[in-house]
């Protein structure tokens, strides 16, 4: 080859190179810009329909579908306290078309709870807290008790003698319950329900003692059918404004709220959850999510990804924590 001829190759190289280099970067952005046009967005959320999570991840969904302009269906896999949802969403592709919403005790307090193949903290990545409820002491209307206080001052001098209700073994109602018991030092005999529901129900019937309350009290105590001494968290509640914290009454650390949020599969473009991070920050400043949020005795406080992270880095010691020292074993 003579030297006349080997710049020329070198020139026809360097442009094969260069239009090879145009061609994967024009289909990058193709595909960039083709989510979430191809097919429609998955939420999978791991209760029945007409629950908390469940109503969240639908309002969610509406605003997701009129921001991205891609439909977003939820869809509901019910089963082993979460496990069915989130082991489907494990196995999904990391295209960012399938997504999890859930309460965070399914990673902060489940492993440690129950037997599971999966491990959430290692396996979906967090993308966005959603929402909060916060739990309320709520005391049956028999109680003769003025206030947080004396009502701790009772069970100390009681022990034993008191019993609370739960919406079952496991659940964040129960564990603010430990939670409480531990901080005070007080004994009461925990009573597992199915659900807050019937567990307020006794309480109101004056069966069980008191009870940690997720916000479906409130309608009741309005009506004076059961009292609420002290909101479970660092923050008063917006719903009842007059009334103090544990922490602020001098019961640090037992401080617990329900929060919610949503995880992506493993490898989904770091683009698309960041996408999906600021719509919800978006959707949560919505007249429309505060109002059905409220009808749950939820509140719309989200998270972003760095603050989601740290929560469920914080909670999962708390919780396993609590958990391995109160001796929490559930089969």
């Amino acid at each position: 080859m003579t030297a006349s001829r080997k710049p020329n190759l070198r020139r026809r190289l360097m442009q094969a190179a260069a239009a090879t280099l145009c061609t994967l970067g024009a289909v990058g952005a193709l595909h960039a810009q083709a989510w979430p046009a191809t097919k429609p967005i998955r939420i999978v959320v791991g209760f029945a329909p007409g629950g908390t999570t469940d109503v969240m991840a639908r309002v969610m969904a509406q605003s997701l579908s009129e921001a991205l302009g891609q439909t977003v269906v939820v869809d509901n896999k019910p089963g082993a306290s979460g496990i069915v949802a989130a082991s489907e969403v494990i196995r999904a592709a990391a295209d960012g078309y399938t997504f999890l919403i859930a309460p965070t005790s399914f990673e902060t307090a489940n492993p440690f709870l129950f037997k599971q193949t999966i491990n959430p903290a290692k396996e979906l990545t967090p993308v966005a807290g959603v929402g909060r409820s916060q739990m309320y002491l709520v005391v049956k209307p028999q109680s003769t008790v003025k206030d947080a206080k004396e009502f701790v001052a009772y069970a100390q001098a009681n022990p034993g003698k008191l019993s609370y209700a739960s919406a079952g073994p496991g659940t964040p109602p129960h564990l603010a319950g430990e939670l409480f018991k531990r901080v005070t030092g007080v004994f009461a005999t925990h009573i597992p329900y199915r659900g807050a529901a019937p567990a307020l129900q006794d309480v109101m019937a004056g069966q069980a003692d008191y009870v940690f309350d997720p916000g479906i009290a409130f309608p009741h105590v309005r009506a004076g059918k059961v009292r609420m001494l002290a909101v479970a968290g660092a923050r008063r509640s917006s719903f009842f404004p007059d009334v103090p914290t544990l922490t602020e009454l001098g019961f640090k650390g037992a401080e617990l709220d329900i929060w919610f949020g949503m995880w992506a599969p493993n490898g989904v473009p770091a683009d698309v959850t960041a996408r999906m991070e600021k719509e919800i920050a978006k959707a949560l400043t919505l007249v429309n999510t505060r109002t059905r949020y409220e009808s749950l005795g939820a509140e719309p406080v989200g998270l972003n990804n760095a603050e989601f992270k740290s929560l469920l880095v914080n909670e999962t010691k708390q919780l396993s924590a609590l958990i391995r020292d109160s001796k929490i074993n559930i089969d």
